[in-house]
């Protein structure tokens, strides 16, 4: 009788592991499976960037048949933008859309947005699509655990305020907000600023209390972010012409066969061409409805700020970082 007990359990045994055993092939054989990614960016839902996130994630979700479907997040809705990263690297989401504040993890990336470093837009396409673009992304990939996918030129950044700015000695003691970048710290220090760092979605608020006088980022995130509602100038420094990426997890890239690798490689040129094409319909518009919200555009002694900027960023970047801001400098 025992005998026949100790069979039984034997047998009940068996069946319970083969049954989970077939479970658990079934469900690494299934194909099927839609694999689902969460973008996070700090934009607003009618900016270019969210916009061409929007195309991209259609593009993505044709080319693989709808294997893989992108939900986008616009407006922090994921958190701040170090907050998205942390979350990657975490597993809770997948992408996110950032630039120079990537050098917390991969310091080249500083000069994704290093003061004065680019002349013109033209400027920075022939450094993101050269060789300091692909050591700048090899980087990012190896040190921040990001596969950038497409990039955005970005329109310049200008300085916000409540009183005309037009030389460095106006920024006596004038409390502004810069992004978790420890050069713009630096160089608007120099510059005669008490700057400070501050989430994205709390500056609307920071400038609204007073808690900052003001802040420095390209029109179309002035507009996006309706700054003009807190803030009467745009002070044209034109002080960083840059780009910014539109990355994934190493590890999601990674774990996709080879077909739908592709077919994200592809749906991101066709969106990065699409952002571009939007970009020069759009940015130009975003001066003329700033100035009808009642901004001010104000030309500034940009020669003023630029050597007044100058000893900081050589101080504040490593031998690497310079000698590749350098290079930057170089390109024609």
């Amino acid at each position: 009788m025992k005998k026949f007990k100790w069979f039984t359990v034997v047998c009940a045994l068996m069946l319970l592991l083969t049954a989970c055993g077939s479970n658990s092939s079934k469900d690494s054989a299934d194909s099927g499976e839609t694999i689902k990614w969460k973008l996070g960016h700090l934009a607003d839902e009618n900016h270019i960037w969210h916009k061409t996130a929007l195309k991209f994630a259609d593009l993505v979700k044709e080319k693989t048949d709808g294997k893989l479907e992108i939900t986008v997040y616009p407006n922090n809705a994921l958190g701040g933008e170090t907050d998205t990263i942390n979350s990657i690297k975490a597993g809770t989401v997948d992408m996110v859309i950032s630039g120079e504040t990537l050098q917390n993890w991969a310091p080249k990336a500083a000069l994704m947005a290093a003061p004065y470093a680019f002349r013109d837009l033209d400027h920075v396409k022939k450094v993101v699509e050269g060789e300091i673009g692909k050591e700048i992304e090899a980087e990012i990939k190896e040190k921040a655990g990001l596969t950038p996918l497409y990039y955005h030129t970005r329109a310049p950044r200008n300085l916000t305020s409540n009183r005309p700015i037009t030389k460095p000695e106006d920024l006596d003691g004038f409390r502004m907000r810069v992004p978790n970048v420890p050069l713009f710290l630096s160089v608007w220090e120099a510059a005669g600023a008490k700057p400070q760092v501050m989430d994205f979605n709390e500056v609307f608020t920071g400038l609204q209390q007073n808690v900052i006088e003001g802040q420095e980022n390209p029109v179309d995130l002035i507009y996006s972010a309706a700054f003009y509602e807190v803030q009467k100038y745009v002070n044209k420094t034109e002080h960083v012409y840059s780009w910014i990426y539109v990355l994934v997890g190493n590890k999601q890239f990674e774990s996709l066969s080879d077909e739908m690798k592709d077919a994200v490689l592809s749906a991101a040129k066709e969106a990065q061409a699409y952002g571009e094409e939007l970009f020069e319909t759009e940015v130009a518009e975003y001066e003329k409805k700033l100035k009808e919200e009642g901004m001010e555009f104000v030309e500034v002694d940009q020669d003023a700020f630029r050597e007044a900027m100058k000893p900081a960023i050589q101080k504040n970047l490593t031998p690497e970082q310079y000698e590749l801001y350098e290079k930057i400098l170089e390109v024609q």
